[in-house]
This record gives structure tokens, C-alpha cells and sequence, in this order.
């Protein structure tokens, strides 16, 4: 009796998806399905998914081209086994990461969510650099201020979770793109118990030009942003722990991001941009700091980079120069 269900939502990824599925097939343990969400692929990534012949693999066609939050969000309503991981189809298993999950749940059977170290690969798989260094247990209000402060590794696959606790939390919740999406669905899935970590690292998470959160514009960035202080506003009430971890790490995540999105808007010329400047954006995140600390006391400008990012969003001079600059230089400036 399968135990596991490995969930794949897909389009057009035939660059990756066969390393993907090999490396989901080749598993140790053997007691799982894997689920695709094959969202009307015009590449020949139904060819190579259909060329592996192998019972284990379910294939659920959708009807028509859906965005990326549709065809994620039908993992709701598919049947699915008991214990449920989401991957995306450029990232790979190690061939011991279901064993490892299944020691830590039987080892921690009243955990909420589990996890294992991770290293980072490029497009053509070689290892960038290993994930941050996580605790073995994390209980909520640790998990709120280690992810608020960037001291967590948080990324869409890898994590293990019961597949009832998934659907009555409402799924992952459909931000743009599904940016910021899987923070809160992280968050709300260690809420009720804690997370496990396995010491071991047990996937490849890749990081290429190609990456949603490369090629996503900054309205999305802007509006997914918004939606995770939402929800980080809205768990201040689940215990004074937890409001206690979101008011003293809410400046590190606000001066992060602030930063991070400042560049998205700087690297678009203003003739396409879908949202906001520079400066109003730091008007908003001076009212994302009252909702989050209780106080007025979060100043983006005391941040040198946001500083400079409004200048250059300011000065046509500077902001030309700036996008010559980021046309031979791809890597952020003020993040």
C-alpha cells in the first residue's frame, strides 16, 4: 500500500523533468505515487512523462492552459496517500529521501511538517551552495522568527506533510505566481505541532534564469509581498510566542524585502512597469511596520541601499545608467 504521494504540477518543462522523474523513480523506498499536473505542456514534456511507462506515475491533464496558482491549486482536489511533498520539475530527489522521511516520522509521529537539508544546483546541476543549517526540531514561534530573520532555508520542495492537513488549510494559498505562497504555507503547517529536520541533505533545489522568482515582474513581487504580511499580521493572535517572534523580526524581513523589491522596480524601465516607484513603495512598507511591530519606529530610509535605490528611481540620469549597468551585470545591487 503506498504511504506517499510525490506531487509534480507542470508546464513546458522538458529541459528538466526527465532528470525529475528519474530521480523520483529511483527512490529506496518504494510505497509511493507520483501525481503531474500536467498543465497543457506545448513542448514535448508529455512525451518524455509518458516515455517512462511506469505504474507509479498518474497523470492528471488539465483541460485548458491554466496560470501557475490554478494548476497548483488542483492539488486540492486530487485523491492523494497519506503523506504528500510538492516538487517542482527542475528539482531532484536523492534516491534516500523517502527513507529519510519515513525515519523521521516514525521517530516524531505527532510533528506537523518535516524537512531535510538541501544543497542549491545551477541549470546544469552543479551544487552552488548548500541550504543554511537548520535545528532538528523547530517549534512554531522558532520556525516564525528563523524564516522572518533569513535564518531558514524555506523553498517549495523538500517539505513533507500530512496530505488532511493540507487540504483543510485551504491548499497553498494563491498569491501572484505563487511568490511568497509557500512562507505561509510553511508557516501555517508548523502552527498546530513543529517541524522535523533531517540532518542529511536529500534534494537538489535548482536556481537558474528561467526560475519563476526570476522572471516574475514587480507588481507580482509587489502584490505577493503584501499578502505575506497579511498573514503574518494574522498570526500574531495564534499564541504571545509567536507575537512576540513576528514584532521583533519584523524590521529584518521589511528591510530585506524592501531592498528586494526596490530592485525588481529599478531594473524595469519606467515605461513598463506595472506598479509602483521606488518611494511609494517605501511609503508602504513604513505601514507594513506599524502593522507588524505596533509602532512607527520602521524607517526603510535608515537602510542604505533602499536610500540609494530611491535616488536612482528618482534622477532619470541615474535610472538610465543604472539599467546599462544591469545589462551586463545580472546580479542584484541593493538585495
Amino acid at each position: 500500500m503506498s504511504k506517499y504521494s510525490i506531487i509534480l504540477p507542470v508546464r513546458n518543462g522538458s529541459n528538466h523533468i526527465r532528470e525529475c522523474i528519474r530521480s523520483i523513480l529511483d527512490q529506496t523506498v518504494t510505497g509511493f505515487d507520483l501525481i503531474i499536473l500536467e498543465n497543457c505542456s506545448t513542448d514535448n514534456t508529455l512525451e518524455i512523462i509518458r516515455a517512462f511507462n511506469d505504474p507509479r506515475i498518474k497523470i492528471i491533464p488539465s483541460e485548458k492552459p491554466l496560470t501557475i496558482e490554478e494548476n497548483w491549486s488542483r492539488i486540492r482536489t486530487i485523491p492523494k496517500n497519506e503523506f504528500i511533498t510538492l516538487i517542482g520539475h527542475d528539482d531532484v530527489l536523492d534516491k534516500e529521501y523517502l527513507e529519510t522521511m519515513n525515519r523521521l516520522i516514525d521517530q516524531y509521529p505527532d510533528a506537523s511538517l518535516y524537512q531535510t537539508h538541501f544543497r542549491y544546483i545551477d541549470a546544469k546541476g552543479t551544487v552552488l551552495k548548500k541550504c543554511k543549517p537548520m535545528p532538528g526540531t523547530i517549534a512554531p514561534e522558532t520556525a516564525v522568527a528563523l524564516f522572518m530573520a533569513d535564518k531558514i532555508s524555506l523553498m517549495g520542495t523538500g517539505f513533507m506533510m500530512r496530505a488532511a492537513h493540507y487540504d483543510r488549510i485551504g491548499g497553498i494559498p494563491p498569491y501572484p505566481k505563487l511568490l511568497f505562497a509557500d512562507m505561509e504555507l510553511f508557516i501555517q503547517l508548523t502552527l498546530p505541532g513543529y517541524l522535523v529536520v533531517a540532518a542529511e541533505e536529500r534534494f537538489s533545489y535548482r536556481l537558474h534564469l528561467a526560475a519563476t522568482t526570476s522572471v516574475s515582474s514587480d507588481k507580482a513581487f509587489a502584490e505577493g509581498f503584501d499578502a505575506l504580511v497579511t498573514y503574518l499580521e494574522s498570526i500574531k493572535s495564534f499564541s504571545p510566542q509567536v507575537n512576540k517572534a513576528v514584532i521583533e523580526n519584523a524590521d529584518r524581513i521589511l528591510s530585506k524585502y524592501c531592498q528586494g523589491i526596490s530592485h525588481k522596480i529599478l531594473k524595469t524601465p519606467k515605461s513598463e512597469r506595472q506598479t509602483l516607484s521606488v518611494g511609494a513603495l517605501i511609503d508602504r512598507f513604513r505601514i507594513y511596520g506599524k502593522r507588524l511591530r505596533e509602532d512607527d519606529l520602521f524607517e526603510p530610509l535608515a537602510y542604505k541601499k533602499i536610500r540609494l535605490g530611491k535616488l536612482i528611481d528618482t534622477n532619470p540620469v541615474y535610472h538610465r545608467l543604472f539599467l546599462l549597468f544591469k545589462k551586463f551585470y545580472k546580479k542584484p545591487v541593493l538585495s
